[in-house]
């Protein structure tokens, strides 16, 4: 007889509603500094350390050298840590269509008016996981400055970004500006629309109607470190 998947503490509940709130809300999961401070905890250590027993116990697994790197596993996949059996990669593979590796171009600096994705933009290619991101990425863009600190997306990150025309209010956006390409939160009042910096430095962008402007896409994961 199978035992059920290991129950949860309370703070470890509180963690795991916390991560599915902020994929289904923003489309990735959050960092360990976002969970510390919106759990109250002294420092993101102790965020770490109940997302390592989360891991433990089948309920997430957690991806190296990704700041988001935190995925709710297939109920499936629970079941069969709690009852201590293998899953294997066939398993896998039907319990989660798309599972096999991607691999992502990786944009670097846009020159102006270019489209993203053309040739001379390309660095190289990046072998992932698709699993690691809340919605399949076309692209890997290099982040440049630190605009977005306070979202946790620093100088020199990998973007994971699904192009698309289209973006709900508050998402964080890859758009174009004129000549320009960047990465900011999409704001929609009625008709006026912003862009906002996650750092303070910054002042908001406000698009005037007669400018040029187009959304490229929306962020849906974040590369960091040994992954890169």
């Amino acid at each position: 007889m199978r035992r059920p998947v290991s129950k949860l503490t309370t703070r470890q509940q509180q963690i795991l509603d916390l991560i599915q709130a902020s994929v289904h809300e923003v489309g990735y999961p959050p960092t360990r500094a976002e969970i510390a401070a919106r759990l109250g905890f002294r420092s993101a250590n102790a965020a770490e350390d109940h997302l390592q027993a989360l891991a433990r116990k089948g309920v997430i697994e957690l991806t190296p050298g990704a700041s988001r790197g935190i995925r709710i596993v297939a109920p499936q996949r629970q079941r069969a840590a709690a009852a201590g059996t293998m899953w294997n990669d066939t398993a896998r593979q039907l319990a989660l269509p798309g599972a096999e590796q991607l691999c992502l171009p990786l944009v670097g600096r846009v020159a102006a008016g270019q489209p993203i994705l053309a040739q001379e933009h390309v660095e190289h290619s990046v072998a992932v996981d698709p699993a690691v991101f809340a919605s399949r990425p076309d692209y890997l863009l290099k982040v440049r400055g630190m605009s977005m600190r306070d979202a946790g997306i620093l100088d020199g990150d990998l973007l994971a970004v699904k192009s698309c025309q289209t973006a709900d209010n508050g998402q964080i956006v890859v758009a174009r500006l004129g000549d320009d390409v960047t990465v900011k939160r999409l704001s929609i009042r009625g008709r006026h629309i912003e862009l906002l910096a996650a750092n303070p430095d910054f002042a908001p962008i406000r698009v005037d109607p007669e400018q040029p402007f187009a959304i490229e896409g929306v962020a849906v994961g974040l590369l960091r470190g040994a992954l890169q």
